[in-house]
């Protein structure tokens, strides 16, 4: 998979091109860089307490390249627990590292920011909450933990504190705005406000258990078919079992459903985030015509729990699967005509036009990835890249641009949304001329030996990978869950400089990056 590259790759089963390797220390920082040097890029830095094994630790990084991702895993000693960081090479695996370190205690040997990053006040400096010895559910008393921001110096230049708590129903986030007057000269982020223990709660599980699906439907609620889906895959990847074709084209139903209903939102969100609420009115309208028809077809108007491992829960039938095709054919007229009503009204093209610019340089350097990437020349989407059926037979377009503007974001959701429109058609289209008693879901085979498995698919936001290991006994050992976000908040503190205070919330909309996803 890497040429070079000494070692010997294990092929997890599944639909999707995952690779696993062991390889040695003093190849970890050496491969980050030949990934580099090959196009390919960072998609999850994480560790595992692998002490009641072998004892060891291990870090896992996962990169994606052309041939499809790889999967490697460092040995990692206790003591000293140090291992050689990645993010002088990969950029976006610093707050990885400062995760690791918060939940296992593992350390980079250099370049590495030494600040938590997912701690805060929640537990002591000294406690690791994925450390094997550790059961959940402790409690702590709250203490004052100063965070160390990076100082901006120089005349004229204040600090505009925003956050955590926002107004409305915002999830929490804080951002420290550095400014001369109204023009932003830094912004910086800090995060892990929404820590929840999801990782934690399924070690020790069997992955068939129900409660797990359900776990892991939850850790993005606006991403729920990607993530339930991802972990579906993930178990029946350990379990070598393959899905029902018509489940399979079911499960893509309900992802496209998902990008389509997030583009609205966010379409309509951003209308008004420019002084446009004429905007926020009509795509409203449409997400929630689009809601209720998903409440009709998959049992919730999120899909939430729609997937499970070794299928779906359920075939909307013949009646639904022709709503449903017949509502994109309504959705692609409204939705051109909405486009052209942005494209043609000078006060949104005002806001838009040059506001929170990503070059596609800065993009590629920094590892840019998703929605947001593709509007800044990273063409990467997995449903082109790869065969994951049914997208493999339906030729998926890859909606980019190269401005990196908000108007650039703006655009690539109208592209994705009429092409979701046309895959969905499609795919209902599809699944109405094959047998309607067609197998939905066939129960897996609980794993009894130790095992990993992978889903990694293309979420709304951009690729989310679930890695899952389960132990000697075919228990969950460590399951690891990844959001795009991880890469693309930090693009946002670059999109803002140079902008003034008012437009961050436009720019912020714009990639509307996840909280909870980013933080479990």
């Amino acid at each position: 998979m890497l040429p070079g590259l000494h070692c010997t790759f294990e092929r997890l089963s599944g639909p999707m091109p995952v690779s696993r390797a062991s390889i040695a220390r003093k190849s970890w920082k050496a491969t980050a860089s030949l990934v580099r040097s090959l196009g390919g890029r960072l998609v999850s830095l994480w560790a595992t307490d692998r002490r009641p094994i072998d004892g060891q630790f291990a870090v896992h990084a996962a990169y994606a390249t052309s041939s499809g991702l790889a999967w490697l895993t460092l040995p990692v000693a206790d003591p000293p627990r140090v291992y050689p960081g990645v993010d002088d090479v990969f950029p976006a695996a610093a707050r990885m590292q400062r995760a690791v370190a918060d939940l296992l205690g593992l350390i980079p040997e250099e370049h590495h920011d030494a600040r938590p990053w997912l701690r805060h006040e929640a537990w002591p400096a000294d406690y690791h909450p994925l450390l094997a010895e550790r059961i959940g559910g402790e409690t702590f008393e709250g203490g004052s933990d100063p965070y160390p921001f990076v100082p901006v110096e120089g005349d004229g230049v204040h600090e505009i504190p925003v956050g955590p708590v926002h107004a409305g129903v915002i999830e929490p986030g804080h951002f420290r705005f550095s400014v001369v007057g109204e023009k932003v000269v830094r912004l910086e982020e800090r995060l892990g406000y929404t820590h929840k223990g999801i990782e934690k709660r399924f070690e020790g599980r069997m992955p068939l258990d129900p409660d797990c699906a359900r776990l892991a439907a939850r850790v993005s609620g606006d991403s729920t078919v990607a993530y339930g889906w991802a972990f579906a895959m993930a178990v029946e990847s350990a379990a070598s079992f393959d899905v029902p074709q018509r489940a399979q084209w079911l499960r893509a139903l309900a992802l496209e459903r998902e990008r389509v209903a997030n583009h609205l939102g966010d379409l309509g969100a951003l209308g008004n985030d420019a002084g446009f609420a004429f905007g926020l009115a009509q795509f409203s309208r449409l997400k929630e015509d689009w809601l209720r028809l998903n409440a009709a077809a998959f049992s919730h108007r999120y899909a939430m729990d729609y997937v499970v491992p070794g299928g779906v829960r359920n075939d909307p039938g013949h009646m639904l699967l022709q709503a449903l095709a017949g509502q994109c054919s309504e959705m692609r007229q409204e939705v051109a005509q909405l486009r052209e009503i942005y494209d043609e009204h000078a006060g949104l093209q005002d806001r838009f036009a040059g506001a929170g610019r990503v070059a596609p340089a800065l993009a590629a350097r920094l590892g840019l990835t998703g929605l947001a990437g593709r509007a800044s020349g990273q063409s990467h989407d997995l449903r082109a890249d790869f065969v994951l059926q049914p997208y493999g037979a339906l030729a998926v377009a890859r909606a980019s641009s190269s401005q990196g503007d908000v108007a650039a974001r703006v655009a690539v959701r109208f592209d994705e949304t009429l092409e979701s429109l046309r895959l969905i058609h499609a795919i209902a289209e599809g699944l109405q001329e094959t047998d309607p008693a067609a197998v939905i879901h066939a129960d897996p085979v609980a794993v009894a030996t130790a095992a990993y498995g992978a889903g990694w698919l293309e979420g709304w936001r951009g690729e989310v990978l679930v890695a899952l290991e389960l132990d000697q006994y075919g228990v969950i050992r460590r399951c690891h869950f990844h959001d795009p976000s991880w890469q693309n908040w930090p693009l946002l503190e670059h999109a803002v400089i140079g902008n003034i205070v008012p437009d961050f919330p436009l720019i912020n909309k714009s990639f509307n990056l996840n909280y909870s996803g980013h933080d479990l």
